[in-house]
């Protein structure tokens, strides 16, 4: 008999560490041969702190840089800095909302990679303000060597952010990504040039990148704005407007109010106007 993980409504999400214990409680007693490892990440810890540290240190301890190593050193900057906890949250009820895939909270904390490399992210960011930027660059490295994504840890990444699929994400140095916002595979935030400083984009507040889209240059992205998949964006766009082609163009003003919570990705003509 297959054994499926039970659907939790969206309309009342649960608690996260409740659920996502409760979950594997029910997932360790359907599938023995996963027992000992939803036990060793998830069971075994009284907190979502320590078993995050765990599953992070476990998908990117090796030779160099040994397991036990790495999760005291994300243990250490869960320590300094709870706002990184608090993303994680956010991060994960991020995706148990906006991927239509999701059933729970379990599946993006075991198996999501996009979710999985925000953490790691998030951990190499808060090292990188420390001054430790070798062991930042470190995580970076071996982030983009297991999880297809390659984040600067210098870029500055808000809470509640959705990175679906996420295989070839690329961003850069002087990127900064609001709250709320939604990213699909594919999407880099780059540079134009060579030149140094403030040379990549700066997302807003619940903006929605579409797969294999391309926003180039230190330009804002609006809050709420949409960027339609495999558009290239090399001008500023409005808030809540849609920009589509190559080079994109409005396409909406306004779209929908919060396209990166709706995943809308739906688009309606407004003429011919080139940004």
């Amino acid at each position: 008999m297959a054994h499926q993980l039970e659907v939790v409504t969206r309309e009342d999400p649960p608690p996260i560490w409740a659920a996502l214990r409760n979950q594997a409680e029910r997932v360790a007693a359907t599938e023995p041969g996963l027992a000992s490892m939803l036990h060793a990440i998830i069971l075994s810890h009284t907190d979502i702190t320590s078993s995050l540290a765990y599953q992070i240190a476990r998908k990117l301890g090796d030779q160099e840089l040994r397991a036990m190593s790495l999760r005291e050193i994300c243990e250490e900057a869960y320590a300094a800095d709870s706002t990184l906890i608090e993303a994680a949250r956010a991060d994960m009820l991020a995706v148990f909302e906006r991927d239509a895939a999701c059933k729970g909270y379990l599946q993006p904390f075991l198996f999501f990679k996009g979710y999985q490399a925000l953490q790691t992210h998030r951990i190499a960011h808060h090292l990188w303000t420390q001054g430790r930027e070798t062991m930042a660059y470190h995580l970076q490295s071996k982030m983009s060597e297991l999880y297809q994504l390659d984040i600067h840890p210098a870029a500055r990444i808000g809470s509640g952010v959705f990175i679906d699929h996420g295989t070839g994400i690329v961003i850069g140095e002087t990127a900064t990504v609001g709250d709320d916002v939604s990213l699909l595979h594919g999407v880099t935030l780059g540079g134009t040039g060579a030149q140094r400083g403030d040379r990549h984009p700066k997302i807003g507040k619940g903006v929605l990148i579409g797969a294999g889209a391309k926003v180039l240059g230190a330009i804002k992205i609006g809050d709420y704005a949409k960027i339609a998949a495999g558009s290239v964006v090399l001008k500023p766009v409005p808030s809540h407007c849609t920009a589509a082609g190559v080079p994109a163009r409005l396409v909406n003003c306004s779209s929908c109010e919060e396209p990166a919570r709706t995943m809308d990705h739906t688009l309606a003509e407004l003429g011919d106007y080139v940004i």
